[in-house]
């Protein structure tokens, strides 16, 4: 995902971003970027799939079958064992897949590879993903081997999910991706709508520096991030700092000028 003023400059919101740098597109580096390495922990185990860091928790049947599941962005996900080192997750939100992956345990069960692909929300070209993690604890005894606690190494995705457009016009900053996902908020204002998602999210936006920007966004009306977004001096790169408070995940994502 990334997911981004001296006294006097509170009183003039149009001349603060008459020339503002956050304008344009924007594609993240991941190779840059510094992931979250609080770990993972899932495991499939005598016939049911269990996320211990999903928030909040799964625990249902892996036997291929849409399971019902509360307070995430789907509402239903089945699990299934494909092969003895691998599985099959599928997300889907009012019968409509959000996303599919291959869960995969290298042999030496070490690595684990999950690929897939994201399904936008509003019905836009899918994209594919391919994430990598290393295995930083074991599973429960005789589970599946794709079990336990993982912690990400790096993150390779379609330019569709990488990329940002941002644009500010006086006091009113709005964010687009090529996926579908948008919204417009003004800056000290009240929140908005999260627009092209499959969860319920609204934003906010609040002034720190000339070049700085904290986006707020709440899921079904909690808190849910809070992104600091900074442009460099020479407006070539933007750092998000990306505080999930929900799972208590901070990650630091640069994006490059396109």
């Amino acid at each position: 995902m990334k997911k981004m003023l001296c006294v006097v400059l509170w009183f003039l919101p149009v001349m603060l971003f008459a020339q503002s740098p956050f304008d344009g597109t924007w594609k993240t580096n991941m190779a840059e970027s510094k992931l979250s390495q609080k770990p993972y922990i899932f495991s499939v185990n005598n016939g049911m799939y269990d996320c211990e860091t999903c928030v909040p928790k799964i625990n249902v049947k892996a036997d291929g079958q849409d399971q019902a599941v509360t307070g995430q962005a789907y509402d239903t996900i089945s699990v299934q064992v494909t092969d003895p080192n691998s599985i099959h997750v599928s997300l889907k939100k009012g019968g409509k897949t959000t996303a599919d992956s291959t869960r995969t345990v290298s042999p030496d069960g070490k690595t684990l590879t999950v690929a897939g692909t994201n399904y936008p929300a509003d019905g836009s070209q899918p994209y594919k993903f391919e994430v990598k993690y290393m295995r930083a604890g074991k599973g429960p005894a005789g589970s599946n081997p794709i079990s336990g606690s993982w912690r990400i190494q790096n993150v390779n995705e379609d330019t569709a999910g990488l990329t940002t457009t941002w644009r500010v016009a006086g006091d009113e900053v709005s964010m687009s991706t090529p996926t579908g996902e948008s919204w417009q908020a003004k800056v000290g204002g009240e929140e908005s709508p999260v627009e092209g998602i499959y969860a319920n999210e609204t934003v906010s936006v609040k002034k720190m520096a000339p070049r700085q920007i904290e986006v707020t966004y709440k899921r079904d009306g909690k808190l849910y991030s809070v992104s600091k977004i900074s442009v460099s001096a020479d407006g070539k790169k933007m750092t998000e700092v990306a505080d999930n408070k929900q799972t208590g995940r901070v990650s630091t994502f640069i994006d490059e000028k396109q």
